[in-house]
């Protein structure tokens, strides 16, 4: 009931500070995004435009685009993909990323968008914006589409190595953007792992399963490969190493499908004309898995909403990534996560104590 009321009550203006420099197609797409984002969302009160002055306002009259809610915050450096993320943020003081994430870690912005360097980024929210009380390790929540709903898979490619803790915690705060963003009432939790019998996997996921159990979750125990796309889970918690391989294994395979089915419906008369019959029907399936309706990827655990978008990321894209983070906002997923993280950690400190006890 508290959750509901706090909710009803919430009015806030939405305050959104976009990285333009981070792209890979240029400041003037992440504009013609965010330009398309301020006409479909009234509740944004304020957009800063994080980067080059002088690129930004060249690319302003270009695009049209005249907007009383936009701010230009000056930078004078860029993370460069290339850079290695936390010395970036030592010495690229005045880089987008970074005074992207100081009006967030400041509260002047209540989210972060960016494109740029992934590392760059999750260094930005970890010595900027800083990680929620509790949380040992923030982490990058993608969201994958399947037959008839999403699943959403964590880490997925922040941290390659990991503790049992971590994993526990990465469960908790995927539950939590599952519930209240994707709008499962209770979402099955699973730990990934090469079998789904409770003595299956390594020693990380082996502690992991153990802590999970613990929890006020829904943990449906390990998951397999084959599982992620049978909606038999909500919530796929895994290291950041075998997460990244799973999302680029799964965009690629993706890929390759359609591809293929192009070539092949194109091999003669008789099947060209199937596959026009059969257009609607693959024009549904590819905006099913297009990434670009999901804009971006969160990342949880700190102290103000951050989302990654694809470096490669166009306008539509760009659009899409502000409307998550709009909706995250209103969805107060950082409070929930706090609330959430902490009631787990007394459950896992009072198990802790005991079986030391023993």
């Amino acid at each position: 009931m508290a959750r509901e009321q706090s909710r009803a009550i919430f009015f806030s203006p939405m305050r959104i500070a976009v990285d333009v420099m981070g792209g890979d197609h240029g400041c003037g797409v992440i504009i013609a995004g965010v330009k398309r984002a301020l006409e479909e969302i009234k509740d944004i009160s304020i957009i800063y435009l994080v980067g080059n002055k002088a690129d930004i306002h060249a690319a302003l009259p270009e695009r049209g685009f005249r907007d009383h809610r936009v701010r230009v915050i000056h930078t004078t450096e860029v993370v460069e993909m290339t850079d290695e993320p936390v010395a970036a943020m030592r010495k690229k003081k005045d880089s987008s990323i970074v005074r992207a994430s100081e009006l967030v870690s400041e509260g002047k912005a209540d989210a972060l968008v960016s494109l740029g360097n992934t590392g760059g980024i999750f260094a930005a929210a970890t010595f900027k914006v800083g990680r929620i009380e509790g949380v040992k390790r923030g982490c990058i929540a993608t969201v994958i589409p399947r037959q008839s709903n999403e699943f959403v898979l964590l880490d997925a490619g922040a941290n390659t190595e990991c503790k049992p803790i971590h994993l526990a915690q990465f469960a908790v705060m995927g539950n939590v953007y599952s519930r209240e963003v994707l709008k499962r009432k209770n979402p099955r939790v699973g730990i990934l792992s090469n079998g789904t019998e409770d003595s299956k996997g390594n020693e990380l996921t082996l502690a992991a399963f153990q802590l999970c159990k613990k929890l006020d979750l829904n943990f449906i125990g390990n998951v397999e490969g084959h599982d992620l796309f049978k909606d038999h889970v909500d919530v796929v918690v895994c290291d950041g190493f075998t997460g990244n391989i799973v999302l680029k294994t799964a965009e690629s395979l993706a890929f390759a499908m359609f591809s293929m089915l192009k070539r092949e419906l194109t091999q003669n008369a008789k099947r060209q004309i199937g596959a026009l019959l059969a257009k609607d029907a693959f024009h549904a399936i590819r905006r099913r898995m297009d990434p670009e309706v999901y804009g971006g990827a969160p990342l949880l655990g700190f102290n103000g909403l951050v989302f990654k978008a694809h470096g490669s990321a166009r306008e539509r894209a760009v659009t899409s990534a502000i409307r998550i983070a709009t909706q995250t906002i209103k969805n107060q997923i950082g409070q929930i996560i706090a609330r959430d993280i902490a009631a787990a950690n007394i459950i896992l400190a009072t198990e802790t104590a005991a079986e030391t006890k023993a």
